[in-house]
C-alpha cells in the first residue's frame, strides 16, 4: 500500500514557518534568508520530501521541463549529445523528460503524445523526419523546438548540428586522395543520416569518375555488423580496398575483421569512420574519422531553447557547428 507522502504543510511544520513560505524556497531559494534556507533543506531532506508538480501542470503553469526525444539509448553518440544537455538544463534548474523511439516515427509519434501530457515547456528532436500527427501536435503545443544532428535539412523551428552531406563529401575524397580507388561505404540503420552521408560519399565518388558503391542495412550498428558488412563488401566487390563507414562502430568490427583476415590496415584496406569516438583513436593504426561537435551540440541546442523560453530572438534559425577530419593511420 502507497504510503502518504509527507506535505508542504509538513516541511513547514518542522521549521516552525508557513507553508507559503516553503512554497516561496521551492520555487526560489533567494527568496528566503540564508539561515532560513539551511534549515529548510535539512527539514526536506530529513522528511524526504518529493515535489508535487501536478497543481502547477493543471494550471497551465511552466513545467521547468524539457522533453528530448532521441532514436537510440545505446549509441554513444546521443549519450554525448544528452550530456551537453544536461549540463545546460541542470544549471538553470530544468529537467529533462528523455523518450526514446529507435528510429521509427510513429513511435516517435506515441513518445511525444505522452511528454506533451506533462505540459513540458520545450521539445528537443533528433531527427527531421515526423508523421503529420507529430507536426500538428507540436504546432498545437506552440512550444520552442530545436531538432539537433543536421544543419542542413528544412526544420520546424530552430536546429543545431553539422552537414553530414558535406562531412562523408570531404572524407570520402581524403580516401580517394590517397589512392584508394575502389572505395564503398557501409551503412546501418538507413535512417535519414546514413542515407545523407552516402549521397555525400557518391557526389564525391563521381567527382572523381568512379561508380559508387555501397553496402547497407537496415539492423542496428555494432562492431560485429561491421564485420559482416565488410565481408558482403568483398562478396559484392572483390577488389574493394577501402571502406568509409556510417559510424566508429562499424568502421572498428571491419578493423576486426581484416586482422583475422590478414590484411594491413591502411596498405591491404583503408578504413575511415564517422563521429571520432575514442575508442577509434585506440586503435593501431588510429581511426581516421569525421570528429562531430555531439556534447557541444546538445549543449548549444539546450541554451537556444532556454533563450527562446526568455523570450529572446534566437538567430540564425539553423546553426552549423562544424566538424573535423580526424587524421588517424588507417587511410
Amino acid at each position: 500500500m502507497k504510503k502518504k507522502r509527507p506535505g508542504l504543510q509538513d516541511v513547514a511544520n518542522q521549521v516552525g514557518v508557513t507553508k507559503m513560505t516553503i512554497s516561496r524556497y521551492l520555487r526560489d531559494p533567494s527568496q528566503v534568508s540564508a539561515t532560513l534556507r539551511g534549515k529548510i533543506a535539512v527539514a526536506l531532506d530529513e522528511l524526504g520530501y518529493i515535489p508535487n508538480r501536478a497543481p502547477e501542470i493543471l494550471s497551465n503553469a511552466t513545467s521547468r521541463a524539457i522533453g528530448v526525444l532521441l532514436p537510440s539509448l545505446t549509441n554513444q553518440v546521443f549519450a554525448e549529445v544528452l550530456r551537453g544537455i544536461e549540463s545546460v538544463t541542470d544549471s538553470h534548474g530544468y529537467q529533462t523528460m528523455l523518450a526514446h523511439y529507435g528510429y521509427r516515427p510513429e513511435r516517435e509519434e506515441m513518445r511525444l503524445t505522452s511528454l506533451l501530457s506533462y505540459n513540458i515547456d520545450g521539445l528537443i528532436l533528433s531527427e527531421r523526419t515526423h508523421t503529420e500527427r507529430t507536426r500538428k501536435m507540436i504546432e498545437v503545443a506552440g512550444i520552442p523546438v530545436i531538432e539537433i544532428m543536421d544543419s542542413a535539412s528544412p526544420c520546424i523551428d530552430l536546429a543545431v548540428g553539422f552537414n553530414n552531406h558535406d562531412a562523408a563529401y570531404q572524407m570520402t575524397k581524403e580516401i580517394l586522395q590517397n589512392g584508394h580507388l575502389h572505395t564503398v561505404y557501409l551503412g546501418a540503420r538507413q535512417d535519414e543520416r546514413t542515407v545523407i552521408k552516402m549521397q555525400g560519399y557518391e557526389q564525391a565518388m563521381r567527382e572523381f569518375g568512379l561508380e559508387p558503391r555501397s553496402v547497407c542495412t537496415d539492423r542496428s550498428s555494432s562492431y560485429s555488423l561491421g564485420c559482416e558488412l565488410l565481408k558482403e563488401a568483398f562478396r559484392r566487390y572483390p577488389e574493394t580496398d577501402s571502406i568509409f563507414c556510417t559510424n566508429d562502430d562499424i568502421a572498428i568490427g571491419a578493423a576486426f575483421e581484416c586482422q583475422r583476415l590478414g590484411l594491413r590496415i591502411p596498405d591491404d584496406m583503408a578504413i575511415a569512420g564517422f563521429h571520432g569516438h575514442d575508442i577509434g583513436q585506440s586503435m593501431e593504426p588510429k581511426l581516421t574519422s569525421v570528429l562531430t561537435p555531439r556534447e557541444q551540440m546538445g549543449q548549444v541546442a539546450a541554451e537556444r531553447l532556454l533563450a527562446r523560453l526568455r523570450g529572446e530572438t534566437v538567430t540564425p534559425k539553423m546553426l552549423d557547428l562544424g566538424f573535423k577530419i580526424l587524421h588517424g593511420g588507417s587511410i
